[in-house]
């Protein structure tokens, strides 16, 4: 390979063809046309002198070599990103960019986390992509973010994550149910009634089925609802119980004319924790790194202690 030939054009090409996997949908996001990014991935392609791409189920997806030449452009691009931060910093002061990728079931926790790191690092610019968890594995599988957010992480030796918050799961019913007017139940004795389930793949799904399959229990009824607000809304109206985050919760329990209350089921809450991930390949941002710094210094002063399980030093030991 002749390194002279490498640009960071070419690699910016490159990296937007292997996320879109399109030769038409790279050239509108970097405003070419496409023969001109053609004509680069050709360029690129001759200069490493092996086959970067390859058409699988109608799109551009990289080859062994490829995949590894991806790798190498992202942690190329991001040190200089990180050396323009730099000089921007000392020029002006703390001053960066990160993206997070989000499930939805987080949108409750993550304001918590970034008020007041944004109150202090005001230029610091933080993007977040929310999405269920099936979109965010596939942003993480693309590294499209810098950091990422589950409550159940994807598994695998490029995985990095470290657990920082308890996510206890709750069940819920309508506020004049009848289990709720109970000390404590099994279990057992909710099998009849209709449960309003998340989408297959979500954590807080994944989680429900597993202690289901522990006590060799099967629903007879459920409704499948790919969202968790309109989840509570449907058992406030009656429409089912349902299992969800106390997080998501606390907001709504906290008001006097709540209209849903928690079971008292044996063996609940069901134990879940809120994870920050991170792509071992992918070099972290200056910027995603003193984030994590600062949650990791300051998480007791935004979170109840009963919640917090901070194990987010395993996210600093590589930068």
């Amino acid at each position: 390979m002749n390194i002279r030939h490498l640009t960071f054009r070419l690699l910016q090409v490159y990296i937007a063809v292997v996320r879109t996997g399109s030769i038409s949908q790279a050239a509108a996001q970097l405003h070419l046309t496409q023969p001109t990014v053609s004509l680069q991935i050709k360029r690129l392609t001759e200069a490493v002198g092996e086959l970067l791409l390859e058409v699988r189920d109608g799109q551009y997806q990289p080859t062994f070599v490829g995949k590894e030449l991806y790798h190498a452009a992202l942690d190329a691009l991001t040190r200089f990103d990180d050396f323009n931060g730099f000089l921007s910093d000392a020029a002006q002061g703390t001053k960066g960019h990160f993206s997070i990728g989000v499930v939805t079931t987080a949108q409750y926790v993550l304001p918590r986390l970034l008020s007041p790191y944004a109150q202090q690092y005001p230029a610091v610019d933080v993007t977040f992509n929310i999405g269920n968890r099936s979109s965010v594995l596939q942003r993480f599988q693309n590294q499209m973010d810098d950091l990422y957010l589950f409550s159940h992480p994807p598994t695998g030796d490029h995985v990095v994550s470290g657990r920082f918050l308890r996510n206890p799961l709750v069940l819920i019913a309508p506020i004049h149910h009848w289990a709720a007017q109970k000390t404590q139940i099994d279990f057992s004795e909710l099998i009849d009634e209709r449960f309003l389930m998340r989408e297959p793949g979500s954590a807080t799904r994944m989680v429900f089925e597993n202690f289901l399959r522990e006590q060799n229990l099967q629903l007879h009824k459920t409704l499948q609802i790919e969202s968790n607000e309109v989840i509570r809304m449907s058992v406030e109206t009656g429409l089912g119980l349902a299992v969800l985050s106390e997080h998501t919760l606390a907001q709504t329990l906290s008001q006097s004319n709540a209209k849903v209350a928690v079971i008292n089921v044996r063996d609940f809450p069901l134990n879940s924790h809120w994870y920050v991930v991170r792509h071992g390949d992918r070099r972290l941002p200056i910027a995603a790194h003193h984030f994590i710094e600062f949650m990791n210094a300051h998480l007791p002063e935004w979170v109840e202690e009963k919640y917090i399980r901070n194990e987010l030093a395993v996210l600093l030991g590589t930068h």
